[in-house]
């Protein structure tokens, strides 16, 4: 019997130094281990994005190069959480309030008020999220980034090209993009500044006409029927100086120099009309804001440092270059500063 309690003895010492020995050894390494980056690779983000109004095509576009951007950035992406706003700004704020709800890690917004998104835009930042405008500012330094081009800039070159086509003399009409949105507010400001400096430059008439094509065309012959003399049209740009050459022509009044933006119907038609005397320029806000601001967002969540102000330059067009933009195999809804590829393009416009 005491033979074989020693005998027991001996099994039950060689099985816990055996357990003691597994307990302290580290296994090997396989990359299987779901806890170590080498398995989940670089992390992945979710990334809140607003369509702030899709009532215009240049707003469409713009959410479609957001579109095209997250599938570039696929591989770096979680997750996207899509919201739209229909340009109503109680709609934009809790929109945004989910997205901070679903604890996303950036949020790519537009917004449709500078001063009533800033509240829900402080607190996003509060909770750590990246808060990213694009293409509109909000009244708040709580952010991480602003990207955009400058708008007081963008109404200020027009102006100044118009004043020089007009030597500094004459009545003019202005139209004005959204009411209450910092774009059309900053554009509106650059122009002012420069027909106030022109005191022979007498403005007739202003109207708001959403950037929109049929509002500008109803606004322009309002504006041709009590104003006999219109010698040339401050623009701010979207669909509606193609409204205004429109409602001009249908009025029998004679083409006067016109400010526009980069949208192709606008172009293609100062293309038909060049042989005829219309002159006209162009900037651009480009539709691709909404692409590059995506890629700050993922920047800044990568730890890389992002500029805070990041004021794009926006190209032009004149005369001289209008060939290089306008695209006659492009429907007139179809903007010529674009990231999209050829396919992305295609498959947009021929629907």
């Amino acid at each position: 019997m005491k033979r074989w309690t020693r005998i027991v003895s001996v099994m039950i010492l060689v099985a816990l130094l055996a357990l003691a020995a597994g307990c302290g050894s580290k296994p090997a390494t396989t990359g299987e281990n779901t806890n170590t980056p080498a398995s989940n690779g670089p992390k992945k983000f979710t990334i809140g994005y607003d369509i702030y109004f899709v009532g215009n095509t240049w707003s469409v576009q713009m959410m479609q190069e957001f579109k095209g951007a997250a599938e570039r950035h696929k591989d770096e992406l979680n997750d996207v959480v899509y919201t739209e706003s229909e340009g109503k700004v109680d709609k934009q704020i809790a929109n945004i309030e989910d997205m901070i709800a679903k604890k996303v890690d950036a949020i790519v917004v537009t917004p449709n008020s500078p001063s009533a998104l800033a509240p829900v835009l402080e607190k996003a930042a509060d909770a750590g999220i990246k808060v990213i405008l694009s293409a509109a500012k909000a009244d708040t330094d709580k952010y991480t980034a602003l990207v955009t081009v400058d708008d007081v800039d963008f109404g200020r070159a027009g102006a100044e090209w118009l004043v020089k086509k007009l030597n500094g003399q004459g009545n003019i009409i202005a139209l004005n993009g959204i009411a209450g949105i910092s774009v059309s507010d900053e554009r509106w400001k650059g122009a002012k500044e420069v027909f106030d400096k022109n005191p022979g430059i007498k403005i007739v008439g202003v109207q708001a006409a959403d950037w929109d094509y049929a509002k500008a065309k109803a606004a322009t012959a309002s504006l041709l029927a009590a104003n006999p003399k219109i010698d040339g049209v401050w623009s701010q740009g979207g669909e509606m100086t193609l409204g205004a050459i429109e409602a001009f022509q249908a009025a029998n009044r004679p083409l006067v120099p016109m400010t526009g933006e980069d949208n192709n119907g606008f172009l293609k038609k100062w293309k038909e009309l060049q042989a005829k005397g219309f002159t006209a320029v162009a900037a651009s806000k480009p539709t691709w804001l909404s692409a590059e601001s995506l890629e700050v967002a993922l920047k800044a969540l990568k730890g890389q440092q992002v500029t805070k102000d990041n004021y794009l330059p926006a190209p032009t067009i004149t005369e001289e270059n209008l060939d290089k933009f306008v695209r006659a195999d492009l429907p007139d809804s179809f903007w010529t500063q674009t990231k999209l590829t050829d396919d992305q393009i295609k498959a947009l416009f021929q629907k």
